[in-house]
C-alpha cells in the first residue's frame, strides 16, 4: 500500500476537478459523467476538509480550498481562528489563509498569510497544526467505506 500524505491527496482531488472542468470547457456542453465526477471530487475536499483538517481550539470558522486560486503549483485554504483575550474572552476573528506549495527538500512548504496583530504568537500556533494535519497518512481505505455508505 502506498502512503499518500493528505496536501496529496487534496492536490490530486483538485487536479481532477480540473480535468473535469477542462473537459467540460472543451466540449461546450455539459456532459453528465464529468458533472458527476466534479461533484464526487468536491465531496471528497468536503470530506478531508472535515475529517482531516484542524478544527476547535480557535479554529472555529468556516475552513474551505480556494478552488479558483489553487493549481498545481499551489493550494490555498482560507480560514478563521477565534481570538481570546487574556481573560479568556473572545476578542474577534482572524481571517487566514495557507498557502502550500512543493518543496524538493522538505516535501511541502507552508505559508501562513493573515493580519495577525497583536495576536502574532497565534501563527506559530497554526503553523505546527496545519503542518502535522497535512503531513498525515491519508487512509483511502477508510474514505472508501465512507463513500461507499453514502453513495
Amino acid at each position: 500500500m502506498i502512503n499518500i500524505q493528505v496536501y496529496q491527496e487534496i492536490a490530486r482531488t483538485l487536479n481532477a476537478m480540473e480535468n473535469c472542468r477542462k473537459i467540460k470547457k472543451d466540449s461546450n456542453e455539459a456532459l453528465y459523467n464529468d458533472t458527476y465526477w466534479y461533484d464526487k471530487h468536491a465531496e471528497k475536499i468536503d470530506y478531508i476538509i472535515k475529517n482531516y483538517l484542524p478544527h476547535g481550539s480557535g479554529i472555529d470558522g468556516k475552513t474551505g480550498i480556494d478552488f479558483e486560486k489553487s493549481n498545481d503549483d499551489k493550494i490555498i485554504i482560507n480560514s478563521e481562528y477565534h481570538c481570546m483575550d487574556q481573560n479568556g474572552f473572545y476578542a474577534g476573528w482572524i481571517n487566514f489563509r495557507i498557502l502550500i506549495t512543493p518543496c524538493l527538500l522538505f516535501d511541502f512548504k507552508l505559508k501562513i498569510i493573515g493580519n495577525f496583530g497583536k495576536y502574532w504568537h497565534v501563527k506559530d500556533y497554526l503553523y505546527d497544526l496545519y503542518h502535522y494535519n497535512l503531513d498525515q497518512n491519508f487512509d483511502t481505505e477508510k474514505y472508501n467505506r465512507f463513500y461507499d455508505e453514502n453513495s
